[in-house]
């Protein structure tokens, strides 16, 4: 396994884990402030640098034009792809000022999955990925965890939830009308099934405090 560490430049709400030898570092524009604030020297700089300007540091740069079509993240996730990392944590990715890149990131985990490799976005005590037609487990950490789904396609159909407060046994969610929100792990492990579609899917993590 290649992981992959990404920053970018939304809200920052602590490092989870620290990469270790072979983890690749990269920051996305302003990123790379929350990059420092994590305590890591990223291996790779990239952006367009209108969030902020360039530093000065030996770290090499990819610089990006201002009008494109990728976002600097999205930027981070294909070089990521390009090294061949198969799983991608974005911290900073959620938050700020800006809900449309939050959205953003969110469908990024797809362009991820879609690839052979699993994105996690870390948000306030909370992480997401995407599955699609696929099973995904996930171990209670948190004593009543929330556990939320939505589709990102227009429907999503066979689904299971196992082990949650609400079950559902081959249900169809549309974007239409999200039911899937709020749900809590009940068991010591959950399991969420879609066999049509694309579902994202949020899970409280315990508080960094508590791990830190």
């Amino acid at each position: 396994m290649k992981r992959c560490f990404i920053f970018s430049a939304g809200t920052f709400f602590g490092l989870r884990q620290r990469p270790v030898k072979g983890d690749l570092i990269i920051a996305a524009d302003a990123g790379y402030l929350n990059c420092r604030k994590a305590g890591l020297v990223p291996h790779l700089l990239v952006g367009d640098f209108d969030s902020m300007d360039l530093p000065e540091t030996d770290i090499p740069v990819t610089r990006l034009p201002v009008e494109k079509d990728d976002t600097d993240t999205m930027a981070a996730v294909k070089m990521a792809l390009g090294e061949g990392c198969d799983t991608i944590y974005i911290y900073g990715g959620t938050g700020g000022k800006r809900l449309d890149h939050t959205l953003y990131n969110l469908h990024t985990l797809l362009h991820i999955r879609r690839r052979g490799a699993r994105g996690y976005l870390y948000d306030d005590d909370f992480l997401w990925t995407v599955i699609e037609n696929e099973s995904l487990v996930l171990e209670k950490e948190v004593e009543w965890g929330i556990v939320s789904v939505f589709p990102l396609c227009e429907q999503a159909g066979g689904i299971d939830e196992i082990g949650l407060q609400y079950p559902l046994k081959d249900a169809v969610l549309t974007v239409e009308d999200p039911i899937g929100v709020s749900n809590h792990i009940l068991e010591p492990k959950a399991r969420i099934t879609v066999r049509s579609g694309v579902l994202a899917v949020g899970w409280e993590l315990p508080a960094i405090s508590e791990i830190v």
